[in-house]
């Protein structure tokens, strides 16, 4: 009898862990995606200050008329800069979603994938505004 009330516990113990690590799956998966769903939008953005700063480079001679005290060489190696990291911080956010398995059972898989998409967060907001202060004045 002892034997049957060990095995009922220890059967217990095992499904309670279980789905303590489902949950906890769970809890990571959906901390990831919200975190990748608030930068995801940021993308758009990006991709349309990549074609400003196209259009700018583009016209330089003609914005250094109108703004005289304008350094186009400053602003070019900026503007260059800057469009290598929104594209990069685009590039990386494509890469992750290419590579993210929202399937894998391992907590430890969620755990490093929620540390990647928070440092992409970081990225995320820092060229959001390098390229918010650097735009400002074209």
């Amino acid at each position: 009898m002892n034997k049957i009330a060990l095995l009922a516990v220890a059967s217990l113990a095992i499904a309670a862990c279980e789905t303590t690590g489902t949950n906890n799956i769970k809890a990571l998966q959906d901390s990831t995606i919200k975190i990748h769903d608030e930068i995801m939008p940021q993308i758009a953005h990006f991709d349309r200050d990549v074609i400003k700063i196209d259009s700018i480079l583009a016209n330089l001679k003609l914005i250094k008329e109108s703004k005289t005290s304008l350094d186009t060489t400053t602003a070019r190696k900026d503007l260059d800069i800057l469009k290598a990291n929104l594209e990069s911080a685009t590039d990386h956010m494509m890469d992750w979603m290419k590579d993210y398995n929202p399937d894998s059972s391992d907590v430890k898989y969620f755990e490093v994938e929620l540390q990647k998409v928070s440092d992409m967060k970081k990225i995320f907001d820092n060229v959001s505004k390098e390229s918010q202060e650097k735009l400002k004045n074209f």
